[in-house]
């Protein structure tokens, strides 16, 4: 694991991002912004899951005047997804959002730009310049690639940013294609010192799309580049932040929540391991803190895997074997095997 990049602190609605701080997760709203108790029960949703910035999309004037409302309703910051019109980043503002994302594919005139910035420094609320390989504007240098471009277009609005002495900048480059977007995010890291949000756009349904983005966004991590993430996938958002947790804590970035190890199952397994994990992934669906979890299912690796972990449990037939800290503590009947594995989890996370 290389160090992290160093990159400018900003700060959102009290959640700072970039400058060392936790890479910090966020998501992205389903609902129809102007539905306003529809947005703020799924961002709610989202913030018990651990979501630390929820953006949402502003397509007209009637999204942007529910801004306020949603900003009221909810304890986490507020970015608001505003595309073509620059008067809809401007009514956000005065909604009081936290955060805005513009895209330079479509909102790229200097004198425009200039009126959002101007009202933006005056509340102190950083943007996020979000180049989308799917979105670039139509005058771009056709030679260049399709990273460079994306380069190219992020560097020519962080310049006009800069020029209007503007410094609370996020910037992400994103899509679809994994080694575009990791062409890209490398190819910018070392031009900028802004904080860098990640993702690959558009991913794609839970099982193809956890798959690509982790393809995509933990090489990046890996290399130190990156200062929040978002996981852009076809369901409920909130799986968007679970994802995005298990990647952090997979590269031991951050710990959130529980950590589950568990055995694939296969003909040496006296016990249905498969059913068994199930129900203790909902159950620990629950828990916020850290905690290192093991459901095993035979005496190859189960011992030392249950040993390992914070609470474990090796299964065999009828029986297994209940380790805490390292230590066997017990011996329990198949039938209880949830109850007193779930029960140690407890008195664990209470310490």
């Amino acid at each position: 694991m290389k160090k992290r990049r160093i990159s400018k602190a900003i700060n959102i609605g009290g959640v700072t991002v970039g400058g060392g701080a936790p890479i910090a997760v966020q998501s992205m709203t389903k609902t129809d912004t102007k539905d306003v108790m529809s947005t703020i029960s799924q961002i709610k949703e989202l913030e018990e899951c651990g979501c630390e910035l929820v953006r949402v999309a502003v397509p007209d004037d009637e999204a942007a005047r529910s801004l306020s409302a949603i900003k009221m309703g909810i304890a986490i910051p507020l970015i608001a997804d505003i595309h073509f019109d620059y008067r809809l980043a401007l009514a956000a503002l005065t909604a009081g959002v936290d955060g805005l994302r513009l895209n330079p594919g479509n909102i790229n005139q200097p004198d425009k730009i200039s009126t959002i910035i101007r009202a933006a420094k005056e509340r102190d609320v950083p943007i996020r310049i979000g180049v989308n390989a799917g979105s670039l504007p139509k005058k771009i240098n056709p030679e260049l690639t399709t990273a460079q471009q994306m380069v190219a277009v992020a560097m020519q609005q962080i310049r006009l940013l800069e020029e209007l002495d503007f410094g609370l900048i996020k910037v992400s480059l994103k899509a679809f294609d994994v080694p575009t977007t990791i062409e890209a995010y490398r190819s910018i890291a070392d031009k900028i010192p802004y904080p860098l949000h990640l993702g690959i756009t558009e991913a794609g349904p839970p099982r193809s799309g956890i798959i690509r983005s982790i393809a995509g966004v933990s090489p990046l991590l890996y290399m130190g580049i990156g200062d929040t993430i978002r996981i852009s996938l076809s369901t409920h958002p909130r799986e968007e932040v679970i994802t995005a947790y298990e990647i952090l804590k997979s590269l031991d970035l951050r710990q959130y929540g529980p950590t589950l190890v568990t055995c694939p199952s296969c003909g040496r397994a006296e016990v249905d391991i498969i059913s068994l994990v199930a129900e203790v992934e909902e159950k620990l669906k629950y828990i916020d803190k850290p905690i290192k979890v093991a459901v095993m299912g035979c005496v190859v690796n189960g011992p030392g895997e249950a040993k390992d972990a914070d609470i474990g449990i090796a299964c065999g037939k009828g029986k297994a074997v209940l380790f805490s800290r390292g230590e066997k503590i017990g011996v329990v009947e198949e039938g209880n095997f949830i109850g007193v594995l779930m029960k140690e989890v407890e008195d664990f996370i209470t310490i």
